[in-house]
């Protein structure tokens, strides 16, 4: 077997990884996009509060916000149970529990990307299509949102990059389970345990750093391009 020529069981790994990444990314843009604006814009007591909630996964040992997880999101859990009771979904030791992991440790980056990229924006701008008789809804979906696209774009790609490796939280909330929740983190991790896993380990390495740069790549295009736009128009 060649280094790059990877067994079924490491297929399901990439192919999982990919899978959670991007899940864990589509479904916290619109909390991030909401949590930035509401710290970028809002004056409330407990701002700051928020802000170190929101950040929290940054600071603690990904154990432990896995574990959190686990208490939370578990069957026994309190919205664990409720989830699991009224709605069939459950999250412990399934795939979808993997993408929850991910998105939570990534959830700082999204929303600070995004928050850097509203705070520059130019609120006179703004201020002007209200003067017009925009909704305060229409103002950001035409003028707010197209000015703070790169900062979102930037904002996914990180997630979904911190994603594709994240361990500690995983393991710890859904466990290793092959085909189910075996991430390219933990697959990785598991090749290192075996004896003669180096190649194995080694593979899944390689396709990890592919699969990040790549993702790097294309989001500085694609915002290169955004910014562009926004420039002309």
């Amino acid at each position: 077997m060649t280094w790059l020529d990877l067994t079924p069981d490491e297929w399901n790994a990439v192919h999982l990884s990919i899978k959670v990444g991007l899940w864990a990314m589509a479904a916290s843009l619109p909390f991030g996009i909401a949590i930035a604006l509401l710290l970028a814009r809002g004056k409330f007591w407990g701002k700051s509060l928020l802000n170190g909630v929101v950040h929290l996964p940054l600071v603690l040992p990904p154990v432990v916000t896995g574990y959190l997880l686990l208490l939370s999101f578990g069957r026994r859990g309190p919205i664990g149970s409720f989830l699991d009771e009224h709605f069939g979904i459950v999250f412990s030791f399934r795939w979808t529990g993997a993408a929850l992991a991910c998105a939570v440790m990534g959830f700082p980056l999204m929303v600070r990307a995004i928050r850097l990229s509203i705070e520059a924006v130019d609120r006179r701008l703004e201020s002007a299509a209200g003067t017009l008789g925009a909704s305060p809804l229409w103002v950001f979906l035409t003028v707010t949102l197209p000015l703070i696209l790169p900062g979102v774009v930037a904002g996914m790609i990180l997630s979904f990059a911190k994603a594709m490796g994240e361990f500690g939280a995983t393991i710890t909330f859904v466990s290793n389970i092959p085909g189910e929740t075996q991430t390219l983190p933990s697959a990785i991790y598991t090749f290192t345990q075996v004896p003669g896993g180096d190649a194995g380990a080694m593979r899944l390495t390689l396709i990890s750093i592919a699969i990040s740069m790549i993702a790097l790549i294309v989001s500085e295009i694609f915002a290169r391009r955004i910014g562009q736009r926004v420039d002309v128009g």
